[in-house]
């Protein structure tokens, strides 16, 4: 027996199929949006970031810290010379990894895909990042200023 499908069954399959495929195009990236990705470890224990002088108060300078991007503040009023006055964390956002920044007239941490916004301490001050990002300890030796991270 040789059965054929109705014309209108095979055209409401294929209906079917493409609400189905248009539904799962339109949820993956709601879920991926909803769900943080998981950040990978930087595989590196130390760097020397930058040199004694190359920022003045008030500025940052993102670097590379291992396979991830690290930012260097030198807090407004600082000492160029003094490590304390130095804070450093890594630079990807912990809400979708986006590369945060510096904002010099906020004086805070600022992550431009979202308005995620941090304080020198790395805590989240506003915007959707859902933890803080994490610190570097800072020390100076001779003219370099070493970034080393505090799970080393």
């Amino acid at each position: 027996m040789d059965e054929k499908i109705p014309r209108r069954d095979a055209i409401n399959y294929l209906l079917g199929a493409g609400l189905v495929a248009l539904g799962g195009a339109t949820l993956y990236p709601v879920i991926r949006y909803m769900i943080p990705p998981k950040a990978s470890g930087s595989g590196t224990a130390s760097v020397s970031a930058a040199k004694v002088g190359d920022l003045k108060p008030n500025e940052g300078l993102i670097f590379k810290f291992g396979d991830a991007p690290a930012i260097l503040v030198l807090r407004p009023g600082g000492d160029p010379y003094t490590a304390s006055d130095y804070v450093a964390m890594t630079a990807v956002c912990t809400h979708l990894n986006c590369t945060v920044q510096y904002r010099t007239d906020l004086k805070e941490i600022w992550c431009a895909c979202h308005n995620g916004h941090f304080d020198l301490q790395g805590r989240v001050m506003s915007g959707p990042p859902p933890a803080p990002l994490d610190m570097y300890r800072v020390a100076i030796k001779g003219n370099e200023i070493f970034v080393t991270s505090e799970k080393a």
